[in-house]
Formats: C-alpha cells, structure tokens, sequence
C-alpha cells in the first residue's frame, strides 16, 4: 500500500530543517494536550500531594513545551537523517532493526537537551518559582545536566516507541488481517496502545530516577544515580513504578497524536515532497 509505505517512511521524504518543523509542531501540541498527565506522574514519582487547580497543573508548561518541542524536532531531524543514511537514498520500507535503531539514535540524542529543560519543569512544580528563577537556580555544572542518565535511557525508548513501533505494528497488521485493517487509522490504535505499553514500562524505573534526582537539587535524599536508585529501592520494586498510569495514559495519547500528526503535518506542510 503505497500510502502506508508513504506513511512509514515519512521523515525520510523531508529534508532536516522540514523535519525540524514537523516534529517542533507535533511535540507543542502534545504537551498543551496532556500536561496534567505530566504534572500528576511527577508528583506521584516524588510522593507528593497531587492538586486539582489548573494553575498547578500547569505548572512548568512553557518549559515542557520547549522541551517537546525542541526534542522532537530533533528526533525527528535526527531520525529523518539517520534512515536516509541506512536507505541509501532509496525508497524502501525499512527493516524492524533499522527502525528501532535511528529512533534510539535519535531519542538518546535529543536527551542533551531535554534533560536540563526537564529539570527546569520539575523544579517549577515543586516550588511555584518562574522560569526564569528557577533556570538561575539550576544553572551551574552540579545541576544542569542532573539526571541525564535516565533522561538518555528513557529518551532513547521512548522515540523508539512512538516513531518505529507503530508503522511496523500498523503495517503488520494491515498485511496480516487486510479485511479487519482497511484503512491506517484502523491499524492505528492497536499499534499506538503497543507502542505506548513498551516505552512506559521498559522505561518507567529510568524515569522515576530521573524525576527524584530532579526534585532533589539539593540532594538531601537523593544523591547519583545509583544512589537514587538504591534509596527508591526500599520501598520495594513497584516503587520504580509510581505514577505509571498517568505515564502511561498521557504515552497511549502521546503515541497516538504523534504518529497520526507525523503522518499528517509533513504532507500538510510540505505537500509537494509526497507527490
């Protein structure tokens, strides 16, 4: 089906400064969509009271916007590069192996980034500070790049989840069962639920360490990563699992907006670069 094929490789059709559009665009409205998801998932991390006032739930929204952004466009510019280079130019569907690894590349990559943003967000929300207070009070080599281990780990899953697992999932399904799956947005749902599912909880333990260094400049309970990781290790291993549910609520959305937007924004941008 050539609109699935079109649809699987879509990054790859588009040079990196439209990729960078693309994928900037997608990343803001997932985040304006599901910030509270967010917002409930850290707190739940860090053991702390979660609240219902719109002003807390968006608490850091600006920052997480910039984060998104940047960092999916990056994934996307990354990635668009990366399976041009694996294709050789060609117009072919890649392989499962080969879309796993350029989303990795990719998410691991746009980690640089997103990981100080990240802790500007999550500092947001435990104090109420704004952003440009809170980016003073982390702005020095112990602090800025806290917790880009985990940020690195779980970024490199999670892109991999939402650009490699749904086409090969959709695509899959629709060679498997044509009669059921006519149509992409069909096969659409059962591969976004996949993808989802693989990068919340093959990444969630990763990103509970990350959030509880974040929440914790000061380091008064949690030190390096190995540290944070012993210490949330005492309350037992579904410890490394707080706040799964909304991470994984706001990734079923997350997973389903952006290989639908991915499908649909670049063509809608670029109209001429899919004739």
């Amino acid at each position: 089906d050539s609109i699935d094929i079109n649809n699987t490789n879509m990054s790859a059709n588009l040079n990196e400064l439209q990729n960078a559009t693309v994928g900037m665009t997608v990343g803001v409205i997932e985040v304006l969509c599901l910030q509270p998801f967010n917002y409930c998932k850290n707190m739940m991390q860090q053991g702390r009271p979660l609240s219902t006032d719109p002003r807390v739930l968006y608490r850091g929204v600006m920052a997480n916007a910039v984060n998104m952004g940047s960092c999916t466009m990056i994934q996307f510019a990354v990635g668009g590069s990366l399976k041009k280079l694996v294709s050789g130019g060609e117009q072919r569907t890649l392989k499962m192996h080969e879309e796993m690894g350029t989303g990795i590349a990719a998410g691991v990559t746009s980690a640089l980034v997103g990981s100080p943003l990240e802790l500007i967000m999550i500092q947001q929300q435990r104090t109420g500070k704004g952003s440009l207070e809170t980016f003073k009070s982390i702005a020095n080599p112990n602090n800025f790049f806290r917790g880009f281990l985990g940020a690195a780990v779980r970024e490199g899953l999670w892109t991999c989840g939402y650009l490699s697992i749904p086409p090969i999932v959709r695509r899959n399904l629709r060679e498997m069962y044509p009669d059921k799956f006519d149509t992409d947005n069909k096969a659409r749902v059962p591969a976004a639920l996949l993808g989802g599912l693989f990068a919340c909880y093959l990444t969630q333990p990763f990103d509970t360490v990350k959030t509880c260094m974040q929440g914790d400049i000061a380091r008064k309970t949690y030190g390096t990563f190995t540290q944070t990781a012993k210490k949330i290790s005492e309350d037992g291993f579904t410890a490394f699992y707080r706040g799964a549910t909304f991470r994984y609520g706001r990734m079923v959305c997350a997973v389903f907006m952006m290989d639908y937007l991915q499908a649909a924004v670049g063509p809608l941008l670029y109209p001429s670069a899919f004739k």
